[in-house]
């Protein structure tokens, strides 16, 4: 049984198991090119995934047939700076260099948020929180609460742990109810990407985690939190575009330092890409930085 049919055997399966019915449907892939290549997935038809007021469709889909180049990826970027000895200096330069160079958003932690809301207000850059990171062991209340006071803050777009420990403990109610506190804790244009921190999962339990989190209503799935082993794959990226179809957003993040990296991740199915070596990225310079 090779990867696709092992792939789709699994995703048959959750799909039985979360009551969804599958679809076959047809998605645009950007290729190295810039081509456009279609590509048949088997999505779900659940009605609470994809698609929201907020716009993310337009960030979920992955039609295009301009060549990527180094500038023309800027705008599928989340600027990142984690750190927990980020200082103001440096959360200000992120800023500033979002808008410089016109990223899609930054994102940061959420004793940031308020402090960037107010330097990016009528730029355009959206401001990305961080919620139960890095590990998503924390009570769904507790992401709740985070995640409701970080968007009276300023945040647009919440970027979820999800609970490692209760997926691999089988326990899909807990993972789907804990993505569903944050999700009634967020507006209607907030936009909601749900971690699922790829390196300490199966390939098995990643389908599933696409699922859940489409299931709950999350508007992306994301590969990495940058803290763990090991980052995003193209393998991965793949397989997530694979299991959750076109019109949800996938989120690459953790290890993406220079433009190559970047454009292979997109081609596999990435819509946003998370990284701190952004710069470098769209401008063909060594990376500095480590997520």
């Amino acid at each position: 049984m090779d990867q696709t049919e092992l792939i789709d055997k699994i995703t048959s399966e959750v799909l039985s198991r979360l009551k969804i019915q599958p679809t076959s449907q047809t998605t645009p892939v950007v290729s190295a090119s810039g081509t456009t290549v279609t590509r048949e997935i088997t999505s779900s038809s659940s009605s609470s995934g994809g698609e929201s007021s907020s716009g993310v469709a337009n960030t979920a889909r992955m039609s295009s047939t301009v060549a990527l180049t180094p500038a023309s990826i800027a705008k599928y970027i989340d600027h990142t700076l984690l750190k927990p000895d980020a200082t103001e200096e440096q959360i200000d330069k992120l800023c500033d260099e979002a808008v410089e160079y016109g990223f899609y958003s930054v994102c940061v932690n959420s004793c940031w948020v308020e402090h960037c809301a107010r330097r990016l207000r009528g730029t355009g850059v959206k401001v990305a929180c961080v919620v139960g990171f890095p590990l998503g062991a924390m009570d769904s209340r507790s992401k709740s609460f985070e995640t409701r006071n970080a968007i009276e803050n300023g945040a647009d777009e919440i970027d979820m742990v999800m609970n490692i420990g209760a997926l691999k403990s089988g326990n899909l109610r807990w993972v789907e109810e804990d993505i569903r506190w944050v999700l009634r804790a967020c507006r209607p244009t907030t936009v909601l990407k749900v971690i699922l921190e790829n390196a300490l999962l199966t390939d098995s339990e990643k389908v599933i985690a696409c699922q859940i989190a489409k299931k709950a209503g999350a508007q992306f799935v994301k590969t990495s939190t940058g803290f763990a082993k090991s980052g995003a794959t193209v393998e991965d990226v793949a397989l997530m575009r694979r299991t959750v179809g076109p019109k949800m957003g996938v989120k690459a993040a953790g290890g993406i330092r220079d433009f190559e990296t970047a454009r292979a991740m997109i081609v596999a199915g990435a819509t946003r890409i998370g990284a701190s070596s952004s710069v470098a990225i769209v401008t063909g310079k060594a990376a500095t930085g480590s997520y």
